[in-house]
Formats: structure tokens, C-alpha cells, sequence
């Protein structure tokens, strides 16, 4: 069976560019196009897609109101079609935040070389779609209150050497936006490598440290990593613990990507091995591929303690399963549990670490 997929977008060339692109795959088809939202609610009803691509801004009704309707009537899996600008980042992360699985970058249509490369992103984030767990969404609110369950780090002193390295890709948006507002103010420095393209990765962290206790930014590369603070990989560049002397330090570069991914998780883990060692925990959260299982088993045989998410807490249990499979992780759990394991076990080992 084909996936069928219905494309919204209000122009005619963005359709055309996309049907071809879907079709010329021998797994999925287009079973209609709509240029807005209101042809798009009768084209859902006749035709039954099984993945919906939709273009953030459109005449008539916005690609938002429509999506949260969408969701909270007929839920089903949604890719946004976002242009690179910082008014379309923003939209973006809010369609993630209200149930969209993914999104891509429009296609530059007068750029043919960049054609291949673009046919399998979006057919690789259709494919991710369909296989998605597609559930409510409790939007976030600001400031919101840690769950009063949490361990408390004992000696906020461990938190200067300890580390949290995350690795994620579908769904990952909202898995890292949950796993970080539970994070106190005080926890050990975190390292973050989310799939997200250039143009992105800046909006992200901006609506992150906006809802959570911790300060969370865009790594800039070379700067020193603080307890309380999230680094998150930029979206053109791969993201690297180094250390300087007795402080940690971030780095970045734009090498080769790695498992087809720049940033790449494999490339943050490894280097957590190599810099870190028992001092870093690894968490690894949804994501369509293998990138980051390898990496993870690094990190455990240099003495980090791993935790993987579940297959029934992930958008796409693909990332997870594969470290699960190779034994790179110690525990696994579902994500609303994962904060309090991370913290449980920082609050009962983290001493222990700081005297090796």
C-alpha cells in the first residue's frame, strides 16, 4: 500500500514541484492538491490521506488555525512547508507545538542541483509521517512549574562536572521542550543536537528559554558550558563538547554530515565519550533513523549512563530503538518519567563522580 499524501499550498508551482517529487517515489502518491485550507477540509473527507503536507502561510485561513482545528477534530499526521524566513521559523515552531510531526524548507525551485538532495528530505520526513504516533498536544505555558516529584540535587557542585547530552530528531521539538522545562535551574550544563535545518535552530532556542527555568541558546562554538544552561546545535553546523583547561567548552564546524545529518547526534556523543566520560548522561528521544546509537555506545563504554525513550512516549521509535538494540542504553522510560530518572540518578551518583 502507497502512503497517500494531500499537498496544501496556495502556489501552483510549489504543488506541481512537490506531486512530482511524491509521485516519483514507488511507495507514496498524491491523492489531491488544494490551494487553501477550505478546499483542503473536502479533499481530507473524500480522499483519506494518510500524511498531510501543509504551507504555513495562506490566504483565507492560516496554516495554524487550520492545523489546530485539524487536530483537535480529525488528527492525523501533518509536514509543514516553511519558508526561511524568522516570520516562518516562528509559525513553525508553534505548528510543532500543536501537533505537526515535522517540517521541511520550501524547495528552490531554480536550484536544480539541490533537487535530489531536497526529493529525499521531504520523502524521508513523509515516510517518518506516517509512521508517526499522532496524539494531543498540551501547548506550553511559560514559566511552568517543574513536576514536584523531581529529585533535587543534593550538592549543586556536581552539577559543574556532570553533563546532559540529548540527541533527537522527529518529534523531537516537543520531547526536548518537555524534558527541558522539568529541568531546575540548577542542573548540570546540557548539549542538545536536534535534526533541524539552518534558520531554525535560533527560534528554537529562543521559544525554549523562554518557557523554561534553565537559560537556553543557539551554540555559538567556544563558549564555556555553565550548570543551568542548554546548548543547542545550530542548524548548519555539527555541535562538539571540548574542554579547555578544567572547563568544558563547546565547539562547532561545518565537516561532512554524518549518517546523511549536520548537525549530527553521533558526532555530540562521540565527542561526550571522549571528553566527558562518566561524567555525562545520554539521552536519546525520537527520531526517524539510527543516527545517535553508535555515538551512545561510545558514551557508555567510556562509563556515561545512558536512557532512551520508549517506543510508546516517541513520535517515531526509530533513533531509541536502534541504541536500544545495540545495548547503548542502561534505562529506558517514557519521556514524562525521563527528567526524574536523569535527575535521580545525577542526585544519587554525582558525588561519586566528582571524587574518581
Amino acid at each position: 500500500m502507497k502512503t497517500k499524501v494531500l499537498i496544501v499550498d496556495d502556489s501552483a508551482l510549489i504543488r506541481s514541484v512537490m506531486s512530482e517529487i511524491i509521485n516519483s517515489q514507488p511507495d507514496m502518491q498524491v491523492v489531491a492538491t488544494a490551494p487553501d485550507p477550505l478546499v483542503a477540509r473536502e479533499l481530507i473527507k473524500q480522499t483519506n490521506p494518510d500524511v498531510l503536507t501543509l504551507d504555513v502561510e495562506m490566504p483565507k485561513m492560516d496554516g495554524l488555525d487550520f492545523l489546530e482545528k485539524l487536530m483537535r477534530l480529525r488528527p492525523m499526521p501533518v509536514v509543514m512547508v516553511s519558508s526561511l524566513t524568522e516570520r516562518g521559523s516562528e509559525i513553525t515552531m508553534r505548528a510543532l507545538e500543536l501537533g505537526a510531526v515535522d517540517f521541511v524548507t520550501k524547495p528552490k525551485i531554480s536550484i536544480q542541483a539541490g533537487m535530489r538532495e531536497y526529493t529525499d528530505l521531504i520523502t524521508d520526513k513523509i515516510r517518518a509521517a506516517a509512521k508517526a504516533r499522532v496524539r494531543a498536544r498540551t501547548l506550553p505555558v511559560a514559566g511552568g512549574e517543574a513536576h514536584s516529584q523531581l529529585p533535587q540535587l543534593r550538592n549543586p557542585l556536581t552539577s559543574s562536572e556532570k553533563l546532559i547530552i540529548i540527541g533527537a530528531s522527529t518529534g523531537g521539538t516537543e520531547a526536548i521542550r518537555e524534558f527541558l522545562m522539568q529541568m531546575p535551574s540548577d542542573c548540570p550544563g546540557i548539549l542538545i543536537t536536534q535534526h533541524m535545518p539552518e534558520g531554525f535552530t535560533r527560534s528554537f532556542a529562543q521559544r525554549l528559554d523562554s518557557l523554561c527555568k534553565i537559560s537556553v541558546q543557539e551554540a555559538a562554538g567556544n563558549e564555556r558550558i555553565l550548570p543551568g544552561h542548554a546548548y543547542i546545535a545550530p542548524g548548519h553546523s555539527h555541535l562538539y563538547l571540548a574542554r579547555s583547561g578544567a572547563n568544558y567548552m563547546t565547539r562547532i564546524d561545518q565537516a561532512d554530515p554524518v549518517n546523511r545529518h549536520r548537525p549530527s547526534v553521533d558526532v555530540l556523543f562521540r565527542s561526550a565519550a571522549q571528553h566527558a566520560g562518566k561524567n555525562a548522561v545520554g539521552v536519546i528521544l525520537t527520531g526517524m533513523g539510527k543516527d545517535g546509537a553508535a555515538g551512545m555506545l561510545e558514551m557508555k563504554q567510556a562509563g556515561a549512563h545512558n536512557f532512551a525513550q520508549d517506543e510508546a512516549s516517541c513520535v517515531v521509535f526509530g533513533m531509541p530503538r536502534e541504541a536500544i538494540a545495540i545495548g547503548a542504553a542502561h534505562e529506558v522510560g517514557p519521556l514524562s518519567a525521563l527528567p526524574g530518572m536523569v535527575l535521580g540518578h545525577l542526585a544519587a551518583h554525582g558525588m561519586r563522580a566528582l571524587r574518581v
